[in-house]
């Protein structure tokens, strides 16, 4: 288990420096890091996917720039946001385990980079994004937040979606029986 971990984690950051549209002025980027993190939760459980999030979110803060507006910042967008992914461990054992998993660990980790926008970066208010001047710090981490984090929801279901059935062994775990 430990060892997998590992290779999930060294995998997950290596994807993150394939950026399908480059960094977004505030962070954020469109990648496929959350696959082998989803996959990893679903095979082993809860607590050894969130540790292995909260492992991904260290090294990203550690190797990709930690883009930050202070200690705050750097806490929630980094540790506190990847370590939601592991809440795909929920699913563990269940035959179509990783498509709820990818769900809910992507939208966990949306809700921790919300949280952080409407509560750290609300002194960039009012502030211009994609053409549009937002005053609601609230609306303007809806969006930004957003517009990056559903498209890598939909990679990561896509990617599922297209490694089902050569891998589903895997997906559910049953390597990992006992005979």
């Amino acid at each position: 288990m430990l060892a997998e971990g590992a290779v999930m984690v060294a995998l997950a950051q290596i994807l993150s420096y394939i950026k399908l549209f480059g960094d977004l002025p505030n962070g954020g980027s469109i990648t496929l890091a959350a696959v082998p993190i989803v996959l990893y939760a679903v095979r082993w459980g809860l607590g050894p996917g969130l540790l292995a999030g909260f492992a991904l979110g260290l090294l990203q803060m550690v190797f990709d720039g930690a883009y930050a507006w202070g200690w705050q910042s750097m806490l929630l967008d980094y540790l506190v946001a990847y370590t939601p992914l592991g809440l795909a461990g929920l699913f563990k054992g269940k035959s179509w385990g990783v498509f709820p998993g990818a769900l809910v660990g992507n939208l966990g980790r949306f809700a921790v980079h919300y949280i952080s926008g409407v509560t750290i970066y609300k002194i960039l208010a009012p502030t211009e994004f994609m053409g549009t001047t937002f005053t609601s710090p609230s609306f303007y981490s809806l969006i930004y937040n957003g517009s990056y984090m559903l498209p890598n929801l939909i990679l990561c279901l896509v990617a599922f979606a297209l490694l089902y059935k050569p891998m589903k062994k895997y997906f559910v775990g049953a390597d990992l029986q006992r005979a």
